[in-house]
C-alpha cells in the first residue's frame, strides 16, 4: 500500500511505512486465503503485522520505498497503546520524514535543471488550466505544440546519450531519479520517438 507519493517520480519512488520484528528482519509479505477459489490474497501493508491471523508481530516502522530504499530510524510500535479498529490513526510522521528525506537526497542527485527553463515550465503549469477553461481550442493547440517540442528534445536528447563513451545506465538513471532499467526503457521510447 503506497501511503506517500512524489510527482516527479512516480512509481520509481513510493513511499510507505516499513516494519521491522523484533530481531531487526524485515518480513516478508503475510498472505490471508480466503477459503475459496484458486487466489491469495498478499499484503506487505504495515498494518497486517501485528500478530493476528498468522502474521508475525512487527516492533518497529521505519521509512521505506518502492526503488529499495530503507529507512534507518527505528519508530517502536506499540500494538498494545494502537485502535486495532483503526490503525490508520498510529503516528507514522517519523517514517514519512525520512522517506522525504530520502526523496530530497534523490533529487539533489539528478541533473540540475536551468533555472530559466524551470520557470517556464512552472509558467505554463500554471497558465495551461486556465487556458483550458476560458479558450479550450487555444490549449489544445499549446498542447500540440508542447507535444512536438517535447518528443523532438526527447530524441535528440536520448539520441546524443547512445553514443560508445556515452554514460552508463546506472548514471542516467541516477541523473533522472529512476532505475537503471526504468532510464533505458524511457531513452528506448525517447528515441523511438513514441
Amino acid at each position: 500500500m503506497v501511503m506517500w507519493e512524489s510527482e516527479e517520480f512516480g512509481t520509481e519512488h513510493e513511499g510507505r511505512p516499513g516494519v521491522l520484528l523484533a530481531d531487526g528482519t524485515e518480513p516478508g509479505p503475510v498472505y490471508f486465503d480466503a477459503g475459496s477459489g484458486s487466489t491469495v490474497h498478499r499484503s506487505t501493508d504495515w498494518r497486517v503485522y501485528d500478530g493476528t491471523l498468522g502474521a508475525p508481530a512487527a516492533t518497529h516502522l521505519r521509512g521505506a520505498c518502492s526503488c529499495g530504499w530503507r529507512g534507518t530510524r527505528h519508530c517502536p510500535l506499540d500494538w498494545e497503546a494502537a485502535d486495532r479498529r483503526r490503525p490508520y490513526l498510529t503516528d507514522t510522521t517519523g517514517p514519512e520524514r525520512d522517506w522525504n528525506a530520502h526523496i530530497t537526497d534523490v533529487q539533489n542527485r539528478t541533473a540540475p535543471v536551468p533555472a530559466e527553463l524551470l520557470a517556464l515550465l512552472d509558467q505554463a503549469e500554471k497558465r495551461l488550466p486556465n487556458l483550458a477553461a476560458e479558450n479550450p481550442l487555444a490549449a489544445l493547440r499549446a498542447v500540440a505544440t508542447l507535444e512536438r517540442l517535447i518528443r523532438q528534445a526527447a530524441g535528440d536528447a536520448a539520441l546524443s546519450l547512445d553514443t560508445p563513451n556515452g554514460p552508463s545506465w546506472d548514471t542516467i538513471g541516477q541523473a533522472l531519479g529512476i532505475s537503471a532499467e526504468t532510464a533505458r526503457s524511457r531513452l528506448t521510447r525517447y528515441a523511438l520517438g513514441r
